[in-house]
């Protein structure tokens, strides 16, 4: 059982390897075709990082990675947003506070100012 664990973790790092000659590739691709139509850069570079995506998730981190992924998605559909009316509530508060904040700060630097000019002279 040892053995095995050893195996996947060697092919995992096979895997992430030829990911990694992936990815390279296609920056290297991206540079060495400059001339040619940005079209088809981007769909090689699409399909590049599709292939690289599934060599990844073939590996024990990258199916930890996905199923991470799926629970915040089943997380998301849990959480009750508020309404347009809450939001806009709610950024409005958010906005006076701000403005109330930024008049303080304001008016304590001009008077911080002024004493300073006074104290210099």
């Amino acid at each position: 059982m040892v053995a095995k664990a050893e195996d996947g973790s060697r092919l995992d790092g096979l895997k992430w390897l030829l990911v990694v000659a992936l990815v390279a590739a296609g920056v290297g691709g991206n540079m060495y075709f400059s001339a040619e139509s940005l079209l088809y850069r981007v769909i090689a570079l699409l399909v590049l990082a599709v292939i690289a995506g599934f060599i990844a998730a073939q590996t024990a981190r990258g199916a930890a990675f996905f199923a991470l992924l799926k629970g915040s998605r089943n997380e998301i559909r849990k959480v009750v947003w508020p309404t347009r009316q809450e939001g806009t509530q709610t950024t409005l508060i958010v906005v006076a506070f701000v403005i109330v904040a930024a008049l303080i700060l304001w008016g304590l630097d001009t008077l911080l100012g002024w004493l300073a000019s006074m104290v210099i002279g």
